[in-house]
C-alpha cells in the first residue's frame, strides 16, 4: 500500500482545476489527470483520504475504456508514466498507477446517467411519482428491482460543493445540441449494456453509472472516468435481494454511515473513524480485484 495522496502540487506544472477527486494539469495540447485519494459524499469532500483509492479508480477506468474502444473512442493517450512528457517525470513516483495522460477535449455541459435498477434517488423519485426523472415506469417495482430496460437520465454538472440537477433529455439537447445529445445517449446505453453483461460474469451487478463525454477533433469521445466505484453502484451478485438497499462495493457504504450522523450534508465534513476509512478502502480494492484481477 502506497502513501495516501490527498492532493498534488507539482511545481513546474500548471494546475488547471482541482475537482472532488482529480487534480487536472494543463500540459498545453494535452492534460494530465491525477486521481487523488480524496472521497466526497453528498458533494462534500471528506477530510481524510481513502488509501489506494486513486490507484483503484485509475485502473478500473483504464480497464473499461479498453473494453469499450469499438463503441466509442476515449481520451487516454497513455497510463504508463514512462510515456508522459518530460516535465511530468520528476513526479513519476506519485503519478505511477494513479494518473492518465489524456487528450484535451471540450466537455459536454451535462453528465450522462444510466440506470438499470431502481435505487438511490431513483427509488425516492419512483415511490413519489411512479417515474424516475420523468420517465414513467411499470407499477409495483420494489427497491433495487431490475428495470425492464436501462433508462437514460442526464443531469447538469454543478459547481464544486453544489448538487447536480437531473434534467430531461430535451433540456440536455438544448444544452449540448440535439445531435451530440443523441450520440451521447446512445453511447451511454450501449456501454452500460455491455459492461453490465461483463460485470455479471464477474459477480458484480452495475446498478447505475454516469459518464462524461467531450468533443475532440470534431468527434464525441468518452472522458474523465469509466464505471468506477465513485461513479457507479456496484452490488455483489450473490447477495442480490430486491426489496431493500443492497450491500455494495462503492461509496454507498460511506454514505450510509454519514446518514447515521447528525450532519447537514454541507461542509465542513465530519471526521471519519479509522474503521470506516479502512472498510471503504477494502470495498474499493475488492471492486478492483473482481473487475480487473489486479490486487493492491
Amino acid at each position: 500500500m502506497s502513501q495516501p495522496v490527498m492532493q498534488t502540487d507539482f511545481p513546474g506544472l500548471k494546475l488547471m482545476a482541482r475537482g472532488k477527486v482529480r487534480d487536472i494539469y494543463d500540459l498545453g495540447e494535452t492534460l494530465l489527470l491525477v486521481t487523488s485519494d480524496r472521497i466526497s459524499a453528498f458533494d462534500v469532500i471528506m477530510n481524510e483520504p481513502i488509501p489506494d483509492k486513486g490507484f483503484v479508480l485509475t485502473q478500473i477506468s483504464a480497464y473499461w475504456f479498453r473494453q469499450m474502444e469499438d463503441i466509442v473512442k476515449n481520451h487516454i493517450i497513455s497510463t504508463d508514466v514512462a510515456d508522459f512528457p518530460a516535465e511530468c517525470q520528476p513526479y513519476a513516483d506519485i503519478l505511477k498507477g494513479r494518473s492518465m495522460w489524456v487528450k484535451k477535449a471540450k466537455p459536454l455541459p451535462a453528465e450522462c446517467i444510466v440506470r438499470g435498477y431502481v435505487s438511490g434517488s431513483g427509488w425516492k423519485d419512483y415511490k413519489a411519482s411512479g417515474a424516475i426523472c420523468g420517465i414513467q415506469l411499470p407499477a409495483g417495482l420494489k427497491e433495487s428491482d431490475r428495470l425492464p430496460e436501462p433508462i437514460f437520465t442526464p443531469s447538469t454538472k454543478a459547481e464544486l460543493g453544489t448538487h447536480d440537477e437531473n434534467v430531461s433529455f430535451e433540456t440536455m439537447a438544448d444544452l449540448c445540441g440535439r445531435e451530440l445529445a443523441e450520440q451521447a445517449r446512445d453511447f451511454t446505453l450501449r456501454i452500460y449494456s455491455r459492461a453490465r453483461d461483463l460485470a455479471d460474469q464477474k459477480g458484480i451487478i452495475i446498478a447505475d453509472t454516469k459518464f462524461e463525454f467531450g468533443v475532440f477533433d470534431g468527434e464525441l469521445i468518452i472522458i474523465d472516468e469509466c464505471m468506477t466505484p465513485d461513479s457507479s453502484r456496484f452490488w455483489p451478485k450473490e447477495q442480490y435481494a430486491p426489496g431493500g438497499a443492497q450491500p455494495s462495493f462503492d461509496k454507498q457504504f460511506l454514505r450510509d454511515y454519514l446518514e447515521t450522523l447528525d450532519w447537514g450534508k454541507t461542509a465542513p465534513a465530519p471526521p471519519l473513524p479509522a474503521e470506516i476509512i479502512e472498510k471503504t478502502a477494502e470495498k474499493y480494492r475488492d471492486a478492483l480485484f473482481k473487475i480487473t484481477g489486479i490486487r493492491v
